[in-house]
C-alpha cells in the first residue's frame, strides 16, 4: 500500500497566500510524478524578505515525515565551493588561475592523462582549463572501456569506492580526451563537463594550501558564514544535532549509495545553508577582490555533453524561455544542478534564489524545468 502523501512547510514562510498555494501544488505535481519519491524546494528573494520552502513525499512506517530542512547530498552543486576554494586560493597567491597544473602536481600523478592523436598534452592544461570544462579531459564518470561508467552503476543503484589515484587512472587507461586544451584567449572555446577536472582541482588546492579539502571547506567558507549543516560525507556535521541526510532513490526504490558518496568528494547540506552560501558568494562577501566573483560568469560556453547548458568558472548557466516559463519574456538561471536532482541557481532578472532537490539516481533533468515552473508561479 501507498504511503499517503504529506507536504510539509516551513515555519518562517513569507508569500502571498495564493503564490504558497500554487508552490506547494507545482511540488507536490512534481513527487506525484513516476519515477520521484519525494523533494524539497526553497525559494527567496535577493532581500530575503519574501521566501517559501517546503518538502514534500510519502510518510509512513518506513517514511518519516519529510522536512525542508533535512540534509541531503547535494552532488555536482560542490562544484560552486570548489571554484571558490580556488578563486580564493588564487587570491591569497596560492595559485595561479593561467598556470599549467604540471606546476602544482608531481608528473607521476598526471603524465599520460590527455593523449590525444599520440600526443601528451597534459603539460598544456592549466587551472583555469579545468575549472571551465575546456581541457578536453574526459570525465572518469562516463562511458570507458570494458566495464559500465560511474552513471550506469548510480542509476542502477548499485554502490561502489574508488581513490583519487582510480578516477586518474580510468582517465588515463580506459578513456580518450575530446579535444585539445583550448585557447582561452579565443572568444570562444569547446567545452565538456569533466568531473576529472574537479577532483584534480582539489588537489592542487589541497598540494598548495597544504591543508585537506575538508578543512579548507571549514575554514574558508563553512565557519567564516556559519553553514553548520553543511560537510564532507565521512566527516562529522559541525552541528552534532544536524538531522540525518534523506536517502537516495532509484525512483521509489530507495537505495545505499554510501561508498560512492564519500569517493565522490561532494557534500551533504540544506536548502537553507546552500542559499546561505549562494547569496554570501554573489554578494562578494567570501572575496577580497571583485574581479574573483566577475571571472565566474566572464564566459559561457556551451558544453558538448550538456547542450542545453553553457558554463563559466564552475557556473552553468541556463536559459529559461517563453515556452518553458510563460510570462514576461526570457530570463537566465546561474549556478549548478547535481546529477541526484539538486539545483542551486540564481535568477539575475528577478533577483530570485532556488535551491533543492528530488534524491534521485537518475535525476539530473529533473531540475531545469521544474525551475522553470517555479519562476513562472512566483511572477505571476
Amino acid at each position: 500500500m501507498t504511503s499517503p502523501l504529506v507536504t510539509t512547510p516551513a515555519h518562517d514562510n513569507r508569500v502571498p497566500g495564493d503564490v504558497g498555494a500554487r508552490l506547494t501544488d507545482l511540488l507536490e505535481s512534481l513527487v506525484a510524478r513516476r519515477g520521484v519519491h519525494h523533494a524539497n524546494l526553497a525559494v527567496t528573494s535577493g532581500d530575503g524578505k519574501r521566501r517559501w520552502s517546503a518538502a514534500s513525499g510519502p510518510a509512513g512506517a518506513d517514511d518519516p515525515p519529510p522536512r525542508p530542512d533535512t540534509p541531503f547530498f547535494v552532488a555536482s552543486v560542490t562544484k560552486r565551493f570548489i571554484v571558490t576554494l580556488v578563486l580564493q586560493a588564487h587570491e591569497r597567491g596560492e595559485l595561479e588561475l593561467a598556470a599549467p597544473i604540471a606546476g602544482y602536481l608531481p608528473a607521476e600523478m598526471i603524465t599520460g592523462l590527455h593523449v590525444l592523436g599520440g600526443i601528451d598534452r597534459t603539460s598544456a592544461i592549466t587551472v583555469r582549463h579545468l575549472a571551465s570544462h575546456t581541457s578536453g579531459l574526459p570525465d572518469y564518470f562516463e562511458k570507458r572501456r570494458g566495464g559500465p561508467s560511474l552513471y550506469d552503476r548510480l542509476a542502477a543503484g548499485q554502490d561502489l569506492a574508488w581513490t583519487f589515484e582510480d578516477a586518474l587512472r580510468i582517465t588515463r587507461e580506459r578513456q580518450r580526451p575530446h579535444f585539445e586544451p583550448q585557447d582561452l584567449t579565443a572568444a570562444r572555446q569547446k567545452a565538456r563537463y569533466s568531473d576529472t577536472g574537479f577532483q584534480l582541482l582539489i588537489r592542487i588546492v589541497e598540494t598548495v594550501t597544504g591543508r585537506s579539502f575538508a578543512d579548507l571547506l571549514t575554514e574558508r567558507i563553512l565557519g567564516p558564514l556559519g553553514l553548520t549543516h553543511t560537510w564532507l560525507p565521512g566527516h562529522r556535521p559541525p552541528d552534532p544535532a544536524t538531522a540525518t541526510p534523506s536517502p537516495l532513490y532509484a525512483k521509489q526504490r530507495r537505495v545505499e549509495l554510501t561508498s560512492m558518496i564519500e569517493s565522490s568528494n561532494d557534500l551533504f547540506s540544506t536548502t537553507g545553508d546552500l542559499l546561505a552560501f549562494q547569496r554570501a558568494l554573489l554578494d562578494g562577501e567570501l572575496f577580497e577582490d571583485a574581479r574573483s566573483l566577475e571571472s565566474l560568469t566572464e564566459r559561457r560556453n556551451r558544453l558538448r555533453n550538456i547542450p542545453i547548458l553553457r558554463y563559466g568558472l564552475g557556473t552553468m548557466f541556463f536559459k529559461v524561455g517563453r515556452l518553458m516559463a510563460p510570462g514576461r519574456g526570457p530570463v537566465t538561471l546561474v549556478g549548478h544542478s547535481g546529477v541526484t536532482g539538486t539545483w542551486l541557481f540564481h535568477c539575475p532578472e528577478l533577483d530570485l534564489h532556488l535551491a533543492g532537490t528530488v534524491d534521485q539516481t537518475e535525476g539530473r533533468a529533473v531540475p531545469f524545468r521544474f525551475m522553470a515552473r517555479c519562476l513562472h508561479v512566483w511572477r505571476t
